[in-house]
């Protein structure tokens, strides 16, 4: 009678240390597990916070590029015209100007129906991808390129994007690369090269 008693014991034992073994083993996993989401989350928030930091250079960049720009227009028209114009009068008439190859350098974004870049929003695109491509100096194609900005905006569309750049061709170049079936297409930044021809 005792010797089945236990057995049954010894039983029992056996099975509340097989579970006790089987709960360590899951609080291993899930504590792996965690640990891998607090990498990742950790990871997203840095990439997060260049993200931002990128956005904050590149509108500071395009703010001192503006202001380039108006003190030169002031400097240009002062030279023409004998220092007539005051200089609030050609600052209000130049901010926000988008200079590029396919337009006047003087026409204000909004009086300008052919400027190529249409609102800030496309601003910030044509910012965000001459950052991606300035750290890819052998280009990207578009796919690429999209798959990195709906990271940032899952509403991007590549020929949208495709036609931004196409708009651009003295920031933007697309060249074809590999042979036969393995013939791709690649935007690069020329930017640097651009300025000058400008």
């Amino acid at each position: 009678m005792r010797s089945e008693e236990d057995n049954t014991h010894s039983q029992q034992l056996s099975f509340l240390q097989q579970a006790l073994q089987g709960m360590q083993k899951q609080l291993l996993t899930m504590r792996e597990e965690l640990k891998q989401r607090e990498a990742e989350l950790e990871k997203s928030f840095e990439d997060k916070q260049q993200l931002k930091n990128q956005v904050q250079n590149l509108k500071e960049g395009l703010q001192n590029l503006q202001n380039t720009h108006v003190m030169q227009l002031e400097m240009s028209k002062r030279d023409d015209k004998g220092g007539e114009e005051s200089p609030n009068q050609t600052s209000e008439a130049t901010v926000s100007t988008v200079v590029s190859c396919s337009q006047e350098k003087e026409g204000p974004t909004e009086k300008n129906p052919l400027s190529p870049v249409h609102s800030e929003r496309e601003a910030l695109l044509v910012g965000i991808i001459s950052t991606f491509l300035h750290v890819h100096p052998f280009g990207a194609s578009i796919e690429y390129i999209c798959s990195y900005l709906q990271r940032l905006d899952t509403k991007i569309n590549p020929s949208e994007v495709e036609a931004l750049l196409s708009r651009l061709p003295c920031t933007f170049r697309q060249e074809l690369t590999g042979v036969g079936a393995s013939l791709e297409k690649r935007w690069n930044f020329c930017g640097f090269q651009g300025i000058k021809s400008t």
